[in-house]
């Protein structure tokens, strides 16, 4: 396993671009400049990131979600924390 992230990642572990490796390392989403913490997927190549619908559900369960559409930019989390 590299330090690169991939173009395209999932939390939902029936997605095709499920990777349960890579997000045991707590991947960050910076979507517009924003940090981003309900983010469901993203393409980094498409440009675009789904996030969580409020409360509403599928039914099956699953939150609904919409996409945004804008620069993306997934980083690691432990990588920026300062040393003291």
């Amino acid at each position: 396993m590299t330090d690169t992230l991939p173009d395209r990642l999932s939390v939902n572990p029936d997605s095709p671009f499920y990777d349960a490796d890579v997000l045991t390392k707590d991947v960050g989403i910076r979507f517009k400049g924003v940090d981003k913490t309900n983010v469901e997927e993203y393409c980094v190549s498409e440009g675009w990131i789904k996030v969580a619908a409020g409360a509403a559900k599928d039914r099956f369960g699953r939150p609904m979600t919409i996409t945004l559409k804008g620069p993306v930019e997934p980083y690691f989390r432990k990588a920026e924390a300062p040393e003291a």
